[in-house]
């Protein structure tokens, strides 16, 4: 008596050389699904590296992963508005963070920022040097120059594009102005120390660089600051971890934001991502699906006198939906691998350098993307695009081997 697994290995064995009788008819399907798997995990890859760019531009950008902010900053950020005492949350949340986490404090106030001939608005941010440097952009963005050095209470770093904008280069002073905290107009000048480069033109133009200790002095802050920012290891830490904060500093004038609170759009960016790379699948799936149905009719419809032969000796009709199902199963094993192998070789290809969008600067920049994209293969979507490619490819499929199930052997005996 034959067991089932020989059963099963005869079917897999008859299955397999039936798929290379026409090597021609089985190279169009191979090449389809091959191009259809490429195809998805290659641009899934591009879009998810376009996404985590994004993210990290964001959080890279003065942002970081949590802000504590007084209650009342975040929606009016006037200089009243600081927080009194920027030492009591450490001990409260000190616990609530975990390892290799980062932290500083800043002022981050309106100014004007102006020289001989030039004048605009811009963003004042006093930072401390040191721990700045391990949070945000601004610690390796530094391109001529140098960074600022603790103490160093008359530098100033500015962006590369308010530099060519105010025509004005290193060692020359800039006029800061400002409402300090008694509602008085002060200024002060500030010498060039570096320029710095940052993904996007606005940045470099919007945020000048100051000594925190300088920008307490000239508004007369004493020990107040406006934000303190915080880094995590991961990006998907910030909520939780933004809630436990939350409880901790219950009942004080602090107000805890998580990135996906701080910049909202963003976070709508990555609920909505999910379901356009699902979508994406699907719609390669229909343009390559057409092809596996039409080759796999066309097989069918050729060998319509064989499967009236096997009916008229006593197969069931199941058997023979069970062959034709087979058959497809191992044409798109083949082809998944091996558009697989070619996705994540292309990916591996890419990541070398990455995407240069710089031509395209400003289009980039109002989209808030990376200049540089690089793609990021993760296993969920590699398992998605597999999955959507073999379970619709056999149900695609199913039509023709039903076909050939319910054809009689008199009518398959006639078909030509």
């Amino acid at each position: 008596m034959i067991g089932n697994l020989d059963v099963v290995t005869m079917e897999l064995q008859l299955a397999w050389r039936n798929i290379w009788r026409n090597p021609r008819r089985t190279a169009v399907i191979l090449t389809a699904v091959i191009i259809g798997v490429w195809s998805m995990v290659g641009l899934g890859a591009l879009m998810r590296g376009i996404l985590i760019g994004m993210i990290q531009n964001n959080i890279d950008t003065l942002t970081g992963h949590i802000q504590i902010h007084q209650q009342a900053y975040p929606d009016d950020p006037a200089i009243e508005h600081s927080i009194s005492d920027p030492e009591t949350w450490m001990s409260a949340a000190r616990d609530a963070l975990p390892a290799g986490s980062r932290w500083s404090q800043r002022i981050r106030i309106g100014a004007v920022v102006s020289n001989a001939r030039h004048t605009r608005g811009a963003i004042l941010m006093g930072i401390d040097p040191a721990a700045e440097a391990r949070l945000s952009f601004i610690g390796t963005a530094v391109t001529e120059g140098a960074y600022l050095a603790d103490g160093d209470t008359g530098g100033i770093l500015i962006g590369r594009a308010l530099a060519q904008q105010f025509d004005t280069r290193l060692g020359r002073k800039l006029i800061l102005t400002a409402q300090d905290s008694d509602g008085e107009i002060v200024s002060r000048a500030f010498r060039i120390r570096g320029i710095y480069q940052a993904e996007m033109a606005d940045t470099e133009k919007g945020f000048l660089f100051v000594n925190r200790q300088s920008a307490q002095q000239l508004l007369k802050l004493g020990n107040r600051i406006s934000e303190i920012a915080i880094r995590l290891p991961a990006h998907e830490m910030a909520v939780p971890v933004a809630n436990d904060l939350k409880a901790r500093l219950a009942g004080s004038p602090l107000r805890v934001r998580a990135w996906p609170e701080i910049l909202p759009l963003l976070k709508a960016y990555v609920e909505m991502f999910d379901t356009f790379i699902l979508i994406w699948f699907i719609v390669v799936f229909v343009a390559m699906g057409f092809g596996i149905l039409n080759t796999t009719l066309m097989a069918v419809f050729e060998r319509m006198r064989e499967f009236g032969v096997l009916k008229a000796l006593g197969m069931r009709p199941g058997r023979i939906v069970r062959g034709v199902l087979l058959e497809t199963l191992l044409m798109l094993v083949l082809g998944i691998g091996a558009g697989n192998l070619l996705g994540l070789a292309t990916c591996w290809g890419l990541s070398i350098t990455g995407i240069d969008l710089s031509a395209m600067a400003e289009g980039v920049a109002y989209a808030g993307m990376a200049r540089i994209i690089t793609p990021v293969v993760w296993i969920r979507d590699l398992l998605r695009a597999n999955l959507v490619v073999l379970l619709l490819g056999l149900l695609v499929c199913l039509y023709p081997a039903i076909k050939a199930a319910r054809m009689t052997p008199v009518a398959a005996m006639r078909h030509h």
